[in-house]
């Protein structure tokens, strides 16, 4: 059988907050939410600027006249990559979440659990404190991504049975495979040059604060080639979601469609990790959320997470650096307040993993 729309579910024809009808605006309000937000994120900080000053500053840039150079540097060289740093990094880690739950076909998989950030923080640590690999070349991202790969290699290895993957298993192996990855990434450090360990434990913990147009680039290109490709395989996913037999029966080549989507995930992990550290549970809340708004049919679900995902990730930065300004607080910190108390609800509804 080939595979169709009309061969492959869309999703359970549960109801949701969000119908069909709903789901142009809700897309339409999430978007005007992240840009207000943004905007907000803009002109909050150390420094007090009002909403004139960033109009001026971004007019300036469009062909306005020039502005104070010291206004444009905090404006435009600082704030406005921060932010377009911190959404990249939020729809990246949330669309790697969507796809690692409808591999696994479990609601409290990310990245994370799954072992992937882990991997990713060991390989980017391991350059950033030790310089193993620059003579070949390697950077913090290639390092994330191979980091990333072989963690998932293990997991995957570990997690089949009977060569089938086994959800539970997979989840399992993931925990072990991250605290062993987290423990090599503590030797790492604790062998570190002492003046490098302030910056790089920050960095575990998730921070834009040091984000450059320069550091643009190469993220923006992959997390959009990749949720373009996302796109284009919707409908795998919604087929994986059922069960890998489910999928082979309406014409999913199984294996080849597992190995990119898993491919996919980690580089969306990996280039996150290696431009804004360890940030977790983004990846297993903002899916999630999403997903009992809009439902499962991944044709919606990876659009609005990935846009979710930019605007929780922006006002987590903005909290970040407001809460207990002038202070700074890593991205991890709160991402993790907000999201353990959300893992445990879901530990508690759901009944732990499910097969």
């Amino acid at each position: 059988m080939t595979l169709t729309s009309e061969a492959v579910p869309d999703a359970p024809s549960r109801a949701h907050p969000v119908g069909q009808r709903g789901y142009g605006p809700f897309l339409v309000a999430t978007a005007v939410v992240l840009v207000a937000v943004s905007t907000v994120a803009v002109w909050s900080g150390a420094a007090s600027l009002s909403f004139a000053d960033v109009f001026a500053v971004l007019y300036a840039h469009v062909g306005g006249p020039p502005v104070d150079p010291l206004l444009d540097r905090i404006v435009w060289g600082l704030r406005v990559p921060r932010i377009l740093i911190a959404a990249l990094a939020g729809a990246g880690l949330s669309l790697a979440g969507a796809v690692l739950q409808a591999l696994v076909r479990n609601p409290i998989a990310d990245p994370y659990i799954l072992g992937v950030g882990s991997g990713a923080s060991f390989g980017a640590v391991l350059i950033m404190t030790t310089g193993i690999g620059t003579g070949l070349s390697i950077g913090v991202p290639v390092a994330a991504f191979l980091g990333a790969m072989i963690s998932l290699i293990a997991v995957l290895v570990l997690g089949r049975r009977e060569g089938m993957l086994v959800p539970l298993r997979m989840v399992l192996a993931g925990v072990a495979i991250g605290y062993l990855l987290s423990a090599a990434t503590s030797f790492v450090q604790l062998r570190a040059d002492p003046n490098q360990l302030s910056g790089v434990l920050f960095w575990l913990l998730g921070s834009v604060s040091g984000a450059s147009w320069s550091d643009l680039g190469v993220p923006a290109a992959v997390i959009t080639l990749c949720a373009a490709v996302l796109l284009t395989q919707s409908r795998q996913l919604n087929a994986l979601a059922m069960g890998d037999e489910s999928a082979q029966s309406v014409g999913v080549d199984v294996r080849r469609t597992r190995l990119l989507l898993l491919v996919i995930a980690s580089l969306l992990t990996a280039v996150v990790v290696s431009v804004a550290g360890g940030i977790g549970f983004v990846g297993l809340l903002v899916p999630h959320a999403v997903r009992l708004l809009v439902g499962s049919d991944h044709g919606k679900l990876l659009p609005a997470t990935a846009l979710v995902g930019a605007t929780f990730l922006v006002i987590v930065d903005l909290a970040a650096r407001t809460l207990d300004a002038p202070n700074e607080l890593p991205l991890g910190i709160i991402t993790a307040g907000l999201g353990a108390p959300f893992f445990l609800w879901l530990l508690r509804r759901d009944g732990g993993a499910q097969s």
